[in-house]
């Protein structure tokens, strides 16, 4: 298992487009990535989970990844959340 923690970095935070967005990134690997805010967890894979986390900007979250390709998963979703503001767009 592999674990990294992740700032959201957009002023609208972790928004219905960005959530979609990060669906489709995950859905790209055969790991199970699990995204954790405090004690609220969420499948990647599944918008609502994600959007229910109701993450914020500046909210920490922890990245979550199990599976054969657990450090490439890791990796794509760090780079997605140090994507600017105006990848929100």
């Amino acid at each position: 298992m592999r674990t990294t923690n992740v700032i959201v970095p957009w002023t609208e935070g972790l928004h219905l487009r960005l959530a979609a967005k990060l669906v489709r990134l995950a859905k790209r690997f055969r790991s199970e990535i699990h995204i954790q805010r405090g004690n609220l967890s969420a499948e990647a894979t599944s918008i609502l989970s994600i959007v229910l986390l109701c993450a914020a900007m500046s909210t920490q979250l922890q990245i979550n990844a199990d599976g054969p390709d657990e450090e490439e998963a890791v990796s794509a979703i760090e780079q997605f959340f140090s994507e600017k503001p105006s990848g929100s767009s």
